[in-house]
């Protein structure tokens, strides 16, 4: 066990992590806090004020040259020619056969570069897809992880305590722009992955401290993986390994808005006569019991699908999750049942969000 504990990477914030006290996890070949003070009052605290997550364990690859825009085009799911620079875009890699690699964040950073950001275990086998497709193009693909850190700072008092540490206008949501952030030249990106309004900060590493301190001392609070998992799953989103896998395909997933079939990206092909049999719906449950991924669904008495996250919402005070159902159950206001553990607990498919953030 401490031999495998050695091999873990560390952030550039990992000592921060440990003098509070944090509860260090392995996570994808990384040690990541799972929490801090507790996750209840960690996602409490981002729904109210402010958070700051350490991501830097999120993985990046940088595209550049004259076909940069024709080579993501044919990569990505969704339409990259109306990505214009400074802005930001959500879409899926696939495989020809439909099936999800990977859902990613692209920035159009300039004419002819982008920076696309993987999920942290999916990097590796990201970067080395991306390359192999590009053979045929004149771009350059570059595995660029190891020249950042990455900070989330989320909540409804995020751009205010942002505002005091940047030296220029910080982004509006899903823009991009550089700029410089207690001292440290940034990436800072309107993006986030809790429902709440806030930035994501791409920072050089040996400047990742100085921004984390800046934030955290002007009352941003520390928020680990936990309620990270927790946020996302209250507003319906998607987590890989769990809702996205390489056996399923974006359109019974719901993410049909970013997959424009007429680019031709590859694994188009393969979707264009795609009727999803079933589909990720959100759920709440009408009783007691918590969710957990790999819980069966109920429907009628009988096994009808898979609980593919869950968790206890700290919001709403209920079970919540996202399962796969059939297609014709998936309407809000369907009945269902989660066996938890042999033990069934009444539910109901909900829309999306579960849970509506102030100001959305």
């Amino acid at each position: 066990m401490e031999a495998a504990a050695e091999t873990l990477r560390k952030t550039p914030l990992h000592d921060r992590h440990e003098v509070v006290g944090a509860r260090l996890v392995p996570f994808a070949g990384w040690e990541m806090p799972v929490q801090y003070e507790g996750i209840k009052d960690e996602h409490l605290r981002v729904r109210s004020q402010a958070g700051l997550f350490d991501v830097s364990h999120m993985g990046e690859v940088e595209t550049s040259g004259p076909q940069a825009q024709d080579f993501l085009q044919h990569v990505l799911s969704n339409d990259v020619e109306k990505l214009g620079e400074g802005g930001s875009q959500y879409s899926v890699l696939c495989r020809e056969d439909g099936g999800v690699l990977d859902d990613l964040f692209t920035y159009r950073l300039g004419p002819e570069r982008y920076l696309t950001v993987t999920n942290a275990s999916n990097h590796d086998k990201d970067f080395a897809w991306l390359a192999r497709q590009a053979e045929e193009y004149d771009v350059e693909v570059k595995d660029v992880a190891a020249d950042y850190a990455m900070l989330a700072l989320q909540g409804p008092d995020a751009r205010g305590i942002l505002a005091r540490h940047i030296e220029g206008e910080a982004p509006a949501r899903m823009k991009t722009t550089t700029a410089t952030v207690a001292g440290v030249e940034c990436l800072v990106c309107g993006t986030g992955y809790t429902g709440e309004d806030g930035v994501e900060l791409m920072v050089p590493p040996d400047g990742a401290t100085a921004v984390w301190d800046a934030l955290t001392a002007d009352g941003a609070a520390p928020v680990g993986l936990g309620a990270r998992d927790t946020l996302r799953l209250e507003v319906c989103f998607h987590l890989y390994g769990n809702d996205l896998s390489e056996d399923r395909d974006p359109l019974g997933a719901g993410l049909g808005w970013a997959v424009k079939l007429d680019t031709g990206f590859i694994g188009s092909d393969a979707l264009k006569d795609v009727e999803p049999q079933e589909k990720l719906v959100p759920f709440e449950f009408t009783g007691p019991g918590i969710p957990r991924p790999g819980n069966p669904v109920l429907i009628e008495g009988k096994e009808a699908g898979v609980v593919t996250s869950g968790s206890l919402s700290p919001c709403l005070g209920t079970g919540i999750g996202l399962a796969y159902v059939p297609a014709g159950k998936a309407d809000p206001g369907t009945a269902i049942e989660i066996d938890v553990r042999g033990k069934t607990r009444p539910a109901e498919v909900r829309k999306k969000p579960l849970y509506a953030p102030k100001g959305t």
